[in-house]
């Protein structure tokens, strides 16, 4: 939570993957809070229902059906933004996903590219097209997604993706670190299993599941709000010194 009362009130969040799951937990948090939230994903029903949420809460919207994988669509996500707004505050990049589990020696062409189009270069794209802007007011918090899968390699079945959102914990501190004199704060977070689309995906595989519960002390997956919850911590100002870091969300688990 912010020191300052009130400190999200009028301020502008634009949130990617925020049809479900995470990015939608977290822009109903933030329109608790008082901010203007831009809601965009390439599901257009879903990121309508975001919207309406977010406006049935009290704060203003913008639902905005946007393919990450492409440099223009994001560009023009962030324009829209700055009509809309007239400033962009916080970037949420929630978007992204392992595609399909694969074992590595059967990862082709084509899943690599796919994976790390939409979870490395979806967020790139996102933050090259937002840094101009937030340079311009010397201020602006950056957050983005990466996973445990970082730590434990995906063996077996996402080596793909764990590479792909290890290039987006690389590029975060790289990006926080070069921005930081300019009032820029930028961070990831790394979580462990959320009850999402992605982990109800993997319960297609009962094996799968039961292996991720068993690494888990907790002995549950987190909710997509505990993660909204920190994206909220993460961009107040009770954190005005953290950069360059990534959290680690996991109830204990996910290090094997």
């Amino acid at each position: 939570m912010p020191r300052t009362p009130d400190y999200f009130n009028g301020k502008t969040i634009v949130i990617t993957g925020a049809a479900s799951g995470i990015g939608r937990a977290t822009a109903l948090i933030f329109a608790r809070e008082g901010a203007n939230v831009v809601c965009a994903d390439v599901n257009e029903d879903g990121v309508k229902d975001t919207a309406e949420k977010v406006n049935e809460i009290g704060s203003q919207s913008l639902a905005l059906s946007i393919d990450v994988t492409s440099r223009a669509a994001v560009n023009n996500m962030i324009e829209l933004t700055l009509n809309g707004f007239g400033r962009v505050d916080f970037l949420f990049n929630s978007a992204g996903a392992a595609i399909r589990r694969s074992k590595f020696l059967e990862i082709d062409d084509e899943l690599i590219e796919k994976t790390f189009d939409l979870n490395f270069k979806g967020t790139f794209y996102a933050m090259q097209a937002v840094l101009p802007h937030m340079l311009k007011n010397k201020a602006g918090v950056i957050v983005n997604v990466a996973s445990m899968a970082v730590k434990r390699g995906g063996p077996n079945t996402s080596v793909h993706y764990a590479a792909a959102k290890g290039a987006v914990n690389s590029m975060t501190l790289g990006v926080a670190r070069e921005f930081a004199k300019d009032g820029i704060r930028c961070l990831s977070i790394s979580p462990g299993p959320i009850n999402t689309a992605f982990a109800k995906a993997a319960a297609s595989s009962p094996e799968l599941i039961k292996r991720f519960l068993e690494d888990i002390p907790m002995g549950r997956f987190g909710e997509p709000e505990e993660i909204g919850e920190l994206v909220l911590f993460m961009c107040s100002d009770a954190c005005k010194f953290m950069t360059a870091d990534t959290v680690y969300v996991n109830g204990g688990g996910g290090w094997r």
